[in-house]
């Protein structure tokens, strides 16, 4: 697997679970990637992919898993197993 710097936050406006869930990354210093689907194609069709066809935000993908609306603890065990070398030091 390629080495990667940041994990894929998918997002849209307006979204407060989206903003809750990105205060809490970075209260727990998770390096991410923001992804707008309502301005890029690409990035709404993989959230539909991954989400029955559905563009329910945050998704995240952390490695080569995907989590749809996750909580805090979901994402750094996701991060735990997908990309170790990403996961805080706090």
């Amino acid at each position: 697997m390629t080495s990667q710097d940041h994990i894929d936050f998918f997002w849209r406006p307006g979204c407060g679970f989206c903003m809750s869930l990105e205060r809490r990354l970075k209260n727990a210093g998770v390096t991410f990637k923001k992804h707008n689907i309502w301005e890029n194609e690409r990035d709404r069709t993989f959230v539909k992919s991954v989400a029955h066809g559905n563009e329910t935000v945050p998704t995240l993908r952390i490695g080569s898993k995907s989590l749809v609306n996750p909580s805090l603890s979901q994402v750094l065990q996701a991060m735990k197993s997908e990309v170790p070398h990403l996961v805080p030091r706090k």
